[in-house]
C-alpha cells in the first residue's frame, strides 16, 4: 500500500508539472517558433523556427492602426520571448496617428490601415535618407458591423441599408429596409444609435471604400480617414466603438472581427448578392483578399481591393493593415530589429497567428514578395 501511495504522488506530481508546462507555453504563444536554444550564458544562441533574432538588440517603438492591436501584441509576446533583451513596444491610436509619428521619425514602423497617400510619402523623404516610406501588407481581415439589439442574434443587412443606417437616414430597427432584409425575423422599433470612430482612422476609410463601391448612389462621400456622415457619436479606437456598441441596446458600428469575438458581439451577415449572406470570418475575408492585386510601384506593396466583390462566400468589407517603412535610410540602431521583427510577422509562422485569432493572412504569393523587400530594408 505504502508504494502505490507513492506511485500515485509521483504521477500526480509529474502531472502538475505536465500542466504547469503547458501553461507556460500557452502564456507565451503557442507555436514552438517561440521556443529558444539556450547557450551556457542562457541566452539563445538562433531562434527556432521563424523567429531569427538576427541582430536585434534594444528597444523598438511603433505605433499606429489600432485594427492589428490584438495580432501585434501576439506577435511581440512570441518575438521577446524568443529574443531576450529586446524590447518592441507597439502604441495601438490610429492609423493616422501612426503615420505622423513615422514621418516625424518617432517610430521605426507605422501600422497603417491604407496605403500612404503622395503627399505622405514626399514627407518621409525628410526622415528615410536616401529613400522613402513604403507599405508593407502585413494583417488581413474583416471590418465586422456589430450589433446590439434586444431579441435579436441573426441579422443581414445590404450596403444600400448600412449605408443609409450610418448617413441618419434609417432610424429604426423595424425600418421596412431591414425587413425585408430580415424575413421570419422579429424586429422592435427600437432607434438605432450607430457609433463611427472619433478620430482619423483607415478603418473608416475602408468601411468607406466599400460602401462607395458597392451603394453609390446611397453612399455619396469620398473615403477618408475622417468620418464625414452626419450623426451618429464617435468613440476613440476600435475597442471604445466596440464597448459603446456592446453596452447600448440598438447600437451598431463597426471594427475589426477580433474585438467582436473578444466581447462577444453579434456581427451582420451581408447580403452581397451572391447566393447566400456572407459572415463576417477570417475565412470569408481571406476569400475576398485573395483576389487583391499589388497597385503599387517598386517596393511598395500597396494593394488594389475589390470591395464590390459578389463573389460566393467573400466578404467584402475588409482592410489591409500596412507596416510602413523606409526603403531606404532606416536608423542604424533599430534596422536590425525592424528586419527581425517584421521577417516573423511575414514567416508563415507569424501568418498563422492571424488566422488563428479571427484575422486573414496575407494572400502568400504576396507575402513572398513582402519577405523580399524586407530582406533589402536598409
Amino acid at each position: 500500500m505504502k508504494l502505490q501511495r507513492k506511485n500515485m504522488l509521483r504521477a500526480s506530481a509529474l502531472g502538475a508539472l505536465v500542466v504547469s508546462g503547458a501553461l507556460v507555453l500557452t502564456a507565451c504563444g503557442s507555436d514552438d517558433n517561440t521556443k529558444t536554444d539556450a547557450t551556457a550564458s542562457g541566452k539563445p544562441s538562433a531562434a527556432v523556427g521563424d523567429i531569427k533574432c538576427d541582430g536585434a538588440k534594444g528597444k523598438l517603438l511603433a505605433s499606429g492602426s489600432s485594427a492589428q492591436k490584438n495580432a501585434i501584441e501576439l506577435w511581440v509576446k512570441a518575438y521577446m520571448a524568443a529574443c531576450p533583451g529586446v524590447e518592441v513596444n507597439y502604441k495601438s491610436s490610429s492609423s493616422g496617428e501612426g503615420i505622423v509619428a513615422f514621418n516625424q521619425g518617432t517610430v521605426g514602423f507605422a501600422g497603417s490601415d491604407s496605403a500612404l497617400k503622395p503627399e505622405a510619402v514626399v514627407e518621409s523623404k525628410k526622415i528615410c535618407t536616401g529613400g522613402q516610406g513604403i507599405d508593407l501588407p502585413m494583417v488581413g481581415g474583416p471590418i465586422a458591423l456589430g450589433f446590439n439589439v434586444a431579441g435579436v442574434d441573426k441579422l443581414t443587412l445590404d450596403a444600400t441599408t448600412i449605408a443609409n443606417i450610418f448617413n441618419d437616414k434609417i432610424k429604426k430597427w423595424d425600418d421596412e429596409a431591414i425587413k425585408k432584409l430580415n424575413p421570419g425575423v422579429t424586429l422592435p422599433a427600437t432607434p438605432i444609435q450607430h457609433f463611427h470612430r472619433s478620430e482619423d482612422s483607415g478603418t473608416t476609410e475602408n468601411l468607406g471604400k466599400y460602401l462607395k463601391a458597392a451603394a453609390p448612389e446611397a453612399w455619396t462621400y469620398e473615403a477618408a480617414k475622417k468620418w464625414p456622415a452626419p450623426g451618429g457619436l464617435g468613440a476613440s479606437g476600435s475597442s471604445g466603438v466596440a464597448s459603446q456598441v456592446k453596452a447600448v441596446d440598438g447600437a451598431i458600428g463597426y471594427f475589426e472581427l477580433s474585438y467582436a469575438s473578444a466581447q462577444s458581439i453579434k456581427t451582420v451577415d451581408l447580403n452581397t448578392g451572391a447566393a447566400a449572406p456572407v459572415k463576417a470570418s477570417s475565412e470569408t475575408a481571406s476569400k475576398a483578399i485573395s483576389a487583391a492585386k499589388i497597385s503599387g510601384t517598386g517596393d511598395d506593396l500597396a494593394l488594389k481591393l475589390d470591395y464590390a466583390t459578389k463573389a460566393e462566400g467573400a466578404y467584402p468589407i475588409v482592410l489591409v493593415t500596412y507596416e510602413v517603412v523606409c526603403d531606404k535610410g532606416n536608423k542604424a540602431e533599430t534596422l536590425p530589429t525592424v528586419k527581425s521583427f517584421l521577417n516573423y510577422t511575414a514567416s508563415d509562422a507569424g501568418q498563422k497567428v492571424l488566422s488563428e485569432n479571427g484575422y486573414a493572412p496575407i494572400p502568400a504569393e504576396i507575402n513572398a514578395k513582402v519577405r523580399e523587400v524586407i530582406a533589402k530594408l536598409a
